[in-house]
């Protein structure tokens, strides 16, 4: 039986091979870049210069990339238009919820997202586990920001000064046993939007008689995966996170 990409006519491959070096071009920009040369371009992507400047001429003429006076190019105002009307079509809910239940099903224990207000902390969105015995926090409920891995979280990403923040923002989670309430334990990390903008955090916590370190080393993976995709998803930039986890991971295996 054929491939997909051999099914394909040559005209066919032909477009969608264009149509996969334009997007590279258009990925190529990282949130801190202005504008980038067309040497820039082709370290970044790996096509020719002359592949470049054919690309780009379509890309102008369409608004999703602009030439500059001095010969660099940045993104168009059509990019703009788009994240916009992604933004304005997302629904918070129809993104984490399906991922929390999934988070909550491998793990075993409830997840939740809690996102700051002001002071305290609100929980936005909860999925329970199915255990009888279970860490209960309802939508709604206001907790605060002080105590608990989710406030702690919630606190360090918001630029809160001091070593131990510093710390969760280095690590992208933070681990709490029996802080806010001695009976139980969870750990936290970070969603991010747009221009990387804290969206909230997710916590997955249950009773310190369930949740111990082993829980703990068993499921981070799972739960950076579950924040990074919820980050791709909102719009934002979930590399930092996963490449702090990479290198956690490698320290660990040494």
């Amino acid at each position: 039986m054929p491939t997909p990409a051999e099914s394909r006519g040559p005209k066919e491959s032909e477009g969608v091979a264009v149509i996969d070096r334009a997007c590279a071009i258009l990925f190529a920009f990282k949130p801190d870049d202005a504008a980038l040369t067309l040497a820039e371009l082709a370290a970044r992507t790996g096509l020719y210069k002359s592949t470049l400047l054919r690309l780009a001429g379509s890309l102008i003429q369409h608004r999703l990339l602009l030439r500059l006076d001095d010969g660099r190019f940045q993104l168009g105002p059509a990019t703009f238009m788009l994240g916009a009307l992604y933004q304005r079509s997302l629904n918070l809910g129809d993104i984490l919820v399906p991922l929390m239940s999934e988070l909550a099903e491998t793990s075993g224990e409830s997840v939740s997202f809690y996102v700051r207000d002001e002071a305290v902390r609100v929980c936005l969105h909860r999925v329970d586990s199915k255990h009888a015995v279970r860490f209960h926090v309802r939508e709604g409920d206001v907790l605060p920001l002080e105590s608990g891995s989710g406030g702690r979280a919630l606190l360090a990403f918001s630029g809160t000064e001091g070593a131990a923040f510093q710390r969760i923002r280095e690590d992208f989670y933070c681990i709490s046993i029996g802080e806010r309430d001695r009976e139980t334990a969870g750990i936290s990390i970070p969603v991010f939007g747009v221009r990387q903008s804290l969206r909230g955090v997710l916590t997955l916590a249950g009773p310190s008689s369930r949740i111990d370190q082993t829980f703990f080393e068993r499921n981070l993976d799972t739960l950076f995966d579950c924040a990074a995709r919820a980050t791709d998803a909102l719009g934002g930039d979930s590399r930092a996170m996963r490449n702090a986890r990479r290198r956690a991971a490698e320290v660990q295996g040494k």
